[in-house]
């Protein structure tokens, strides 16, 4: 497909992904595509320039992220001025004290989305931090200055103009996305890796314990409702987790997600295998999937 807008910079993002994590829905069109743990949102994006489904849902536990999803879909010119002025603030003086104003700003609780916006695309990798406390501490990235302005706007535009009239996007837990899910829907679940939120290296401002993950699936399993969950695999020697039981009626399946840019951060050269589970159900359709899978990997 031609390149898609990405307004949201975010180290993990499932854009380069997002053609192989759909490849198992392909030819198929769904009521609602949910999308919790929503990020960058790119399994929307990508759902909805394939037009897979007639709505599509984008949630978090972040609430000043979902006010910047709000901006892009229903005020993206406002959002792109004021990235813009942002943004512009950083070459009059010290680049760094003006990245670090910001991050006070935001942390204060200032309401205006576009802060967000520059502190992800300014950041370290495009790769946020929060401690416990829900407190944005990633520092910026002394090599650049983070997406331009005329860019960014061309993003924002895009993913307005994709989305609007057909998406929502909500603050609220996971679990409360999925209530309404039925099985005339598609889930996409990316949830924190085992591992990857507790610890020093802390790298969502919410961790997610297993078993509230399989609890949640479980349920979703027995309402018939359809699920493509990206979630743990394995980086050079590194893997983050046994695989998820089969009772849960998933089949994993692996993609070859390219050099980790966590390990690039640390001087390494790691490849990360991620592990996509596809509810059986899809599996199980007769119509054509695309030819660019995967090589599977049984559940214990």
């Amino acid at each position: 497909m031609n390149r898609l807008p990405h307004p949201i910079p975010y180290q993990g993002s499932k854009r380069l992904l997002a053609d192989e994590i759909l490849a198992a829905v392909t030819n198929q069109r769904f009521r609602v595509l949910f999308e919790p743990f929503a990020g960058s949102a790119a399994i929307t994006i990508a759902g909805a320039a394939r037009n897979i489904a007639d709505e599509y849902r984008i949630s978090d536990t972040l609430t000043p992220l979902i006010v910047l999803w709000r901006a892009i879909l229903d005020q993206p010119d406002v959002l792109a001025d004021a990235y813009e002025r942002v943004w512009t603030g950083q070459l009059d003086g010290d680049a760094i004290a003006h990245f670090n104003r910001i991050r006070d700003d935001f942390n204060a609780g200032a309401a205006e989305p576009a802060l967000l916006l520059y502190l992800l695309a300014r950041c370290v990798k495009n790769s946020p931090r929060f401690n416990k406390h829900g407190v944005f501490n990633q520092s910026p990235d002394k090599r650049r200055r983070g997406m331009r302005p005329s860019k960014m706007r061309h993003e924002i535009s895009g993913a307005s103009a994709l989305l609007r009239g057909r998406a929502r996007a909500l603050a609220q837990p996971f679990e409360r996305a999925l209530t309404e899910a039925t099985p005339a829907d598609l889930v996409y679940l990316d949830p924190p890796w085992q591992g990857t939120s507790t610890g020093r290296d802390r790298r969502y401002l919410e961790g997610l314990d297993r078993e509230r993950l399989e609890l949640a699936l479980a349920e979703l399993h027995l309402r018939g409702v359809p699920v493509l969950l990206s979630y743990d695999g394995r980086c050079g020697d590194k893997t983050y987790g046994p695989p998820l039981p089969d009772r849960l009626g998933l089949v994993r399946l692996e993609l070859h997600a390219g050099r980790s840019s966590q390990a690039t951060l640390l001087g390494r050269t790691d490849e990360t295998v991620e592990s996509l589970y596809i509810s059986a159900s899809l599996l199980a359709d007769p119509r054509p999937a695309s030819s660019a899978v995967f090589a599977v990997s049984p559940t214990p």
